[in-house]
């Protein structure tokens, strides 16, 4: 009874249900969730399995630089593998309050090192046919690629914070992040240090593609002493809502459907295609919209301080 009684249900170890995808609700997360109990059975701590995510996704980009569909596939199933673990570890991480800035850089670094190598794959394989060309394609698309990343994950944030609160967030605020970094010691946290300097970036990148929220959160931070009021955060969770299956969009589940469909054709340069366009449409209405409703809240709060 007093073991059932500490199961945590997966209700508990999602983030919340308005920024939950539909596949990573019937599929990642009931897997995860799964995958969670498992481990946290066996003491394994959530970095370790965001690592062997890490490796896993690694071997899937591999495998998609041979021309044989088995191949292929098997890079396909390595690569739903590598993000059930990467679910996994949220999930165990929320069941057991095992949170740490680490685990925070290892999860996005998880990403960024399968994409990697699944543009390094698909590059090789079509040197031969594209030579330099293919390199040029891919670097364009990259780094378009880490803009949508940033922003979905961006939104994503913001939304939870309003919705939970700085408890349920992950948003961060590159003033403060630089006066901790300051702090910090290259000799005794260089490993923390060197991420942090990425991550510093990172979050700059994001502040300078969203003037309008930076705006708008400046108000809250000075003139609501960083507490935004109810009224507020009710209307912003209806505006930010419908952003969300856009923020999921850029995130994974639609690029590995199009890097899936790409490879069961033999065109591999199609799925850079579909992210240098179709996502990138997404992207620029997604900021557009998100910057609009931004000016419209900020003239709000401004005519109730």
């Amino acid at each position: 009874m007093e073991g059932a009684k500490q199961k945590p249900n997966i209700e508990s170890t999602l983030k919340s249900l308005d920024t939950e995808e539909f596949i990573d609700i019937h599929f990642y997360r009931p897997i995860g969730y799964r995958w969670a109990l498992f481990f946290n059975k066996l003491g394994v701590s959530p970095n370790a399995i965001t690592v062997a995510s890490i490796f896993i996704g690694i071997a899937a980009g591999v495998c998609f630089y041979f021309q044989s569909l088995t191949i292929n596939v098997i890079g396909m199933l390595l690569l739903v593998w590598a993000n059930s673990y990467d679910s996994a570890d949220g999930q165990l991480a929320r069941m057991t309050g095992k949170k740490t800035p680490l685990g925070r850089i290892l999860d996005g670094a998880a990403g960024d090192c399968w994409f990697i190598a699944i543009y390094a794959a698909i590059c090789l394989r079509l040197t031969p046919e594209w030579g330099i060309w293919i390199w040029i394609f891919a670097a364009i698309t990259g780094f378009f690629h880490s803009k949508q990343a940033a922003m979905a994950d961006y939104y994503r944030n913001i939304h939870l914070l309003f919705l939970k609160g700085k408890a349920g967030s992950e948003l961060s605020y590159s003033p403060i992040l630089k006066e901790k970094y300051k702090t910090m010691s290259w000799k005794k946290d260089f490993i923390y240090k060197l991420f942090e300097t990425f991550y510093i970036n990172y979050t700059v990148g994001q502040e300078a593609l969203s003037p309008k929220f930076q705006k708008m959160m400046n108000i809250i931070r000075t003139q609501y002493h960083d507490e935004a009021p109810k009224w507020f955060r009710q209307a912003f969770r209806k505006k930010s809502l419908p952003m969300m299956k856009y923020t999921n969009m850029l995130s994974f589940n639609t690029r590995v459907i199009a890097l899936f469909i790409s490879l069961f054709i033999d065109m591999p340069w199609l799925y850079f295609a579909f992210e240098i366009t179709v996502l990138n449409i997404m992207l620029v209405y997604m900021i557009y919209t998100h910057e609009h409703f931004c000016t419209v809240f900020t003239k709000e709060l401004e005519s109730k301080s």
